[in-house]
This record gives structure tokens, sequence and C-alpha cells, in this order.
């Protein structure tokens, strides 16, 4: 008799999608970049600066994202984040003067797409998986490289044939059109008790476990080790992300390539990076995790002191292969790794708070990317930051706790 299909894959699949479009818009601010700026007439230090603001907000809006769902339930904060969305774009679409376009543009869409993010739907996978809980982790990252791979071109193309606000509007349609019938008809917060495993795995489980121990407060939980560790890699993922999806193609501009190449340059770490993940998401319940988000960080940071020195086409289409092959990855591993070392019940709100450290280097790396090559006329300033800290996080990441380590179970204090 074949085995039942597992529901806990439908969300899996809804949930990549929801970050194909929520990620997928928050990495791909490139093409909108030079538009903007012209039609705006702000300078690229002024609209990096906005960007800058956008990418705090975004993350300062996660841990309020978990909050919320560990309150109401993922449903609701879908919806609401869907809502925040749709309305940020009305408002960006009308608005020509710069304090309008950081608070629609750069604060309330960074908040919307912050309540539709990965973030946002780590906690009711990792509710619905054990055995594949890596596996299924990594299958969401799919969607955001996705994202950057399928909507880093589509937007280039849609602005460069209906302008940069109409593409806005048509973004904020398929959004909506998604995300109400995935949170209305396909996530659910309510997994069964035995998650993926099959019975004898459960009753294993059940039989090694006794009764369950008492996890730690969020407040204890954050003044462990495990978790700045994971803090300082996502600062160091979030800075190099933010700065390839802000950066990346005007970089690339500035060094000779036409925009389509730049776009499909970009985009192309992103498409690799699909099949990263599917291969990465196969190793990640059998090898150690501190081990594959170390090699992660090491190779990616190389490619960003790669990405500064290509002159020609294929020097850049090799370039983005490469680093796509581990592009993805990092943020899956985290979120896993934190709910290897927590325990499920925290990993809403604690991967949430972590992620702060994302969006603080996304915030560092869009700022410096403008303010540095203004200020002197190269971009090796903020890409080469970017190798540094990525090698720095491989580094700290091999320290992380194998698995089967837990906190879990550590003796409450007075």
């Amino acid at each position: 008799m074949a085995a039942r299909w597992y529901f806990g894959w439908n969300i899996v699949a809804a949930a990549a999608f929801l970050t194909l479009l929520s990620t997928g818009m928050r990495l791909s601010f490139g093409p909108f970049f030079l538009p903007m700026a012209q039609d705006l007439g702000f300078s690229r230090s002024l609209l990096a600066s906005i960007v800058a603001a956008g990418m705090l907000a975004y993350g300062l809006a996660m841990p309020l994202a978990g909050a919320l769902i560990a309150r109401f339930g993922t449903r609701p904060v879908l919806l609401l984040g869907n809502g925040l969305v749709v309305g940020a774009v009305l408002w960006t679409a009308a608005t020509k003067d710069a304090v309008g376009f950081l608070l629609a543009f750069g604060l309330l869409l960074s908040v919307g797409l912050a309540f539709t993010s990965p973030v946002a739907l780590t906690p009711v996978i990792s509710h619905w998986f054990t055995r594949r809980r890596g596996m299924a982790l990594f299958f969401l990252s799919t969607g955001s490289m996705a994202g950057m791979a399928l909507m880093t071109p589509v937007l280039s193309v849609a602005i460069e044939h209906v302008g940069w606000r109409a593409t806005l509007g048509g973004f904020a349609a398929v959004f909506t059109a998604f995300t109400v019938p995935a949170a209305v008809f396909v996530v659910r917060d309510g997994a069964p008790e035995h998650t993926d495993l099959d019975p004898a795995e459960f009753a294993a489980q059940r039989a090694r476990g006794g009764a369950p121990p008492a996890s730690l407060k969020l407040r204890e939980a954050m003044r462990t080790a495990p978790f700045w560790k994971v803090f300082f890699g996502l600062f160091a993922c979030g800075f190099s992300m933010n700065l390839l999806g802000t950066h990346g193609m005007p970089m690339l501009m500035d060094h000779g390539f036409d925009a389509f190449t730049s776009s499909m340059g970009i985009g192309l770490i992103g498409f690799v990076a699909i099949a990263g993940t599917l291969v990465l998401g196969r190793v990640a319940d059998r090898l150690p995790r501190r081990h594959i988000l170390a090699a992660i960080y090491f190779v990616r940071g190389l490619g960003f002191f790669a990405l500064v020195m290509v002159g020609t086409h294929w020097e850049l289409y090799l370039t983005s292969t490469i680093g796509g092959l581990v592009w993805a990855g990092s943020i899956a591993l985290s979120s896993a790794i934190l709910a290897d070392v927590y325990g499920v019940r925290l990993v809403g709100v604690l991967y949430g708070m972590a992620y702060i450290g994302h969006q603080i280097g996304g915030t560092l790396a869009a700022w410096l990317g403008g303010w540095g090559y203004e200020r002197y006329g190269t971009h090796w300033i903020a890409f080469g930051a970017a190798g540094v800290l990525l090698t720095a996080a491989g580094l700290v990441a091999l320290q992380l706790p194998r698995k089967g380590f837990t906190l879990m179970a550590a003796p409450a204090r007075a």
C-alpha cells in the first residue's frame, strides 16, 4: 500500500511560492534602483539610505511577526502582511517626495513583506516536520532563490516596457492573487502529533524521550553563545545578499556590462541556487549542519571577491554559477540549528530576533554600497567587506553545536 501524502508538503510548496514573491521583491531591488533615482531626482546616497531604512524596518518587523504568529496564528499575519503590501504599493506609486517614499516604500512595504517572509513561515514548517525538518526548510529557501532568479530579469524587462510604478502595481496584484488563497486554504498551524514521523519512529521517539524537557525562556536563550553565533552569521548573510540585490546590477553596469547582461548575471545566481538548495536539502538531515553552513559562507565569500573582478560575459556567468551553488541555505540551516538547539516552541520569535542581524547587515550594505562608490569611486569597499564578513562567518559557524546538542533541558535559573 502506497504511503499517504503528507499534508505538510503542501504547506512547504505554498510557503516556497509565497517567499518567491516576497523575498524575490526584497532581493530584486536592483532593477528599480536607477529608474527610481532618475525619475524621482534622488541621488544614489539618498535612495540607498531609504533602502537601508527599509532593510532595518524589515528586520525589526521579524520578531513582531513571530510574536503575532505565536499569539494569533500564521493565517491572520499573512493576510495582514498582504494588506500592508498592497497599501504600500499604492502609496509608493502616488508619492514623489523623499519623506513619502521613505514611509511608503522604505517602511510600510518592508513591514508587509516581513509578515509574509520565510521567517513568518518557518514556525509552521518547523511544527509540521521532525525527521525531515532540514529538507523542508531548505525547500522553503528554494522559493527565495527562485524569486531572485526569476524576478530580477522579469522586473528588469517590465520596468523597461511599462515603468517602475506599473511594475510595482503588477507585483501587488500577483502577490494578492496567490497570498490570500494560500493563507485561507493551505497554511494550517495545527500539525499532527506525530508530524512527519512514521508510527514506528514516533513510538521510538516517545519511548526515548519520556516527558518533554522544559525549554529555555526567550531571554535565557538570547544569553547563550549559539544564538549570537547564528546572529553573526545572519548579519554576514544579510550584508552580502542585500548588497548584491541593491548594488549588484549598478556595480556590473558601472563595470561595462549592459542592463540585461547584469540582470541575467544576478538572476543566474538565484537560478543555480534552486538546484543547490535541492542538493543541500537532501544532505541537511544527514551531515553536520554547522559544516554545511561554514562551507556555504566560505565559498560565497570568495564569490564576492571574484564578482568585482569579472570583465567578460563568461567570467560573470561562471562566477554566478559557482556562487549560486552555495548562495542558498544559510537561512534554512540557521533556522534548523535554532530548532535543534532550542526547540520548536521558541523558533519563531527566536529566529525573528536573530534575523534582525540579517537586516542590520543589509542596512549597512545598502548604505555602504552607495556611499563607498560616491566617496571613493569603487565598489571594492562594500563588496570586499562582504567577502571578509562571510569568511569570518564561516569560521564562527564551525563553532556551533553539533546536531543533537540541546539547551532545552538546561537547569532553570532562580
